[in-house]
């Protein structure tokens, strides 16, 4: 089973990522879960969400404590909560940010990546650029870097389940795919 953990703000999308996640792992024949962490938040307040993929059925119904993956929506949250909490030394870190991973302490530890997710949720007029929408963006870089879901899953099911926009954030997944390098 591999464990997936998604941290950002409210307003971002990562609970709408996991969705998409799991229903294009589910395109390729794998059994998913996806489930957000969340109380009384607000746009702009810290949220976790969670996939979990595997070739079997999947029974458990917790939280990931100990996540193989894990995707940061928002890069301040790297300095404001313990995003890294249960991860493994070696394990992957996907990054929104322009900076490189070398920018980040966490490399030190971590195999960690960036995409300018922003950037290219922006150029593809998701949300603004003082609040863009990057889940899909982020999703395109996650398919290359980790290998766990192709390219052409993650397109099929942003356009099933993304209610507005379905085209922009499908090009915003497919750019952030070919600009990311690995």
């Amino acid at each position: 089973m591999v464990e997936i953990r998604m941290h950002g703000r409210g307003g971002q999308g990562a609970v709408v990522a996991c969705k998409i996640l799991a229903s294009a792992l589910f395109k390729e024949g794998k059994f998913a879960q996806s489930f957000p962490a969340f109380g009384v938040e607000r746009r702009g307040a810290p949220v976790q969400a969670f996939t979990r993929v595997d070739d079997k059925p999947i029974h458990l119904r917790t939280e990931i404590y100990e996540p193989d993956l894990l995707v940061v929506l928002d890069p301040t949250l790297l300095y404001t909560i313990d995003v890294t909490s249960g991860l493994k030394e070696g394990n992957k870190i996907l990054i929104n940010s322009p900076k490189p991973a070398r920018d980040f302490e966490i490399s030190q530890k971590y195999d960690v990546k960036t995409v300018d997710a922003s950037r290219i949720a922006v150029a593809n007029q998701l949300g603004s650029v003082s609040n863009p929408i990057v889940n899909t963006a982020i999703l395109g870089a996650f398919s290359k870097f980790t290998g766990v879901i192709g390219i052409r899953a993650i397109l099929a099911a942003i356009r099933e389940s993304v209610p507005v926009h379905p085209d922009e954030n499908a090009r915003a997944a497919q750019q952030a795919f070919d600009e990311f390098v690995n």
